[in-house]
């Protein structure tokens, strides 16, 4: 997959702005505050129909304007696609080819990116929900059918915490309980068969990025000796008392290690930097081989926190992926983003094609 086209209007602080990057590396570089990263971020919209920095639409928005409008045009083995996303007082409208879409998840289906930027490092050092979300974007892009096991849990989950809430005794409890482990079954079925795509690629991804070993498993989210219908049973009383349910694949965990030591105590922010890039590189580098196609990446800012060896790794695993890159950074060292790169400058509002 590549992107061919992407045209803003009134997106953060360009009022209109064309960018065609080309098939291979590209760099994006200029001054601090320019747009860059802004750039990247309306690529991502197109993709997700949200910002990976996590504004709102109204600071998406040009000040003194109404919404702001994306569109572009991406190729995927021979087949053209165009996205179209706009947002602002009167909500968000997609469009995938020129048909008009309900949710963001369209937008994915179609567009299928990922992105290293300067939070990525919270893939190790945050909470388990983002390693939760890491596992579901790799069965989203690999398993069809995927999106639809996660939204029938989510339903039931809901359900059951209502029931919970609402003071509900514990044989009206039970009878909610059948249509959760249902949905549990396939979702934490799933998230283990990403977990093994990953974790060959992820070996040899983290040992050329790290000079180390780097392991992962999956804790299920409920005692391993017990079945999830035992874990419910022998937890209903704390989960009536704080109306919460507490076992399930809602509390599941990619639990990550460098040399069989827990990375997130271990490693060093900038370790910590380089593991979270290992993981999306790796995710990235599954997909590709059960999907048969190349992916986009973007990169913003690479070389924060990191020494120049440690980029010149990075980018090293980077160009061995195959696929169209999109970088941002201060100046176009054309040393460590390639010398072959498509050089682009941002300055004042625009985007120039210089190399």
């Amino acid at each position: 997959m590549n992107l061919e086209l992407i045209k803003t209007t009134d997106f953060r602080c360009f009022e209109s702005l064309q960018f065609e990057p080309e098939t291979g590396f590209n760099l994006i570089f200029g001054a601090n505050a320019c747009g860059k990263t802004s750039i990247l971020e309306a690529i991502a919209y197109l993709g997700r129909g949200r910002s990976f920095r996590g504004a709102g639409s109204k600071e998406l928005i040009r000040h003194g304007r109404g919404k702001f409008v994306l569109f572009g045009r991406a190729t995927e083995r021979q087949r053209r696609i165009t996205l179209g996303v706009s947002n602002g007082k009167t909500g968000i409208e997609i469009h995938v080819n020129g048909a008009r879409q309900r949710g963001a998840a369209s937008l994915a289906t179609a567009f299928t990116l990922q992105i290293v930027e300067p939070e990525v490092h919270k893939l190790v050092a945050g909470g388990p929900e983002e390693r939760r979300r890491y596992l579901d974007w790799i069965a989203f892009h690999v398993e069809p059918g995927y999106l639809e096991k996660w939204r029938r849990f989510r339903r039931a989950l809901r359900q059951r915490n209502a029931a919970l809430r609402s003071g509900s005794n514990g044989k009206t409890i039970r009878s909610w309980n059948q249509e959760y482990l249902l949905s549990a079954a396939p979702l934490h079925a799933s998230r283990v068969a990403a977990v093994e795509l990953v974790r060959n690629v992820l070996k040899a991804t983290g040992e050329q990025l790290l000079g180390a070993e780097v392991g992962v498993s999956y804790q299920q989210g409920w005692r391993q000796e017990l079945s999830l219908e035992e874990a419910l049973e022998g937890a209903l009383l704390r989960d009536r008392e704080q109306g919460l349910t507490h076992t399930g694949p809602h509390r599941g965990e990619l639990v990550l290690r460098i040399e069989e030591r827990l990375a997130k105590r271990l490693v060093s922010r900038g370790q910590q930097k380089l593991l979270a890039c290992a993981l999306v590189l790796g995710s990235v580098k599954a997909a590709q081989q059960r999907l048969g196609q190349a992916l986009v990446l973007l990169l913003d800012d690479p070389a924060a926190e990191l020494d120049e060896d440690s980029l010149r790794r990075l980018m090293s695993c980077v160009s061995g992926l195959g696929c169209q890159v999109i970088a941002t950074a201060l100046t176009a060292d054309g040393g460590l983003f390639q010398p072959s790169a498509a050089l682009f400058h941002v300055e004042q509002g625009a985007i120039t094609r210089t190399a």
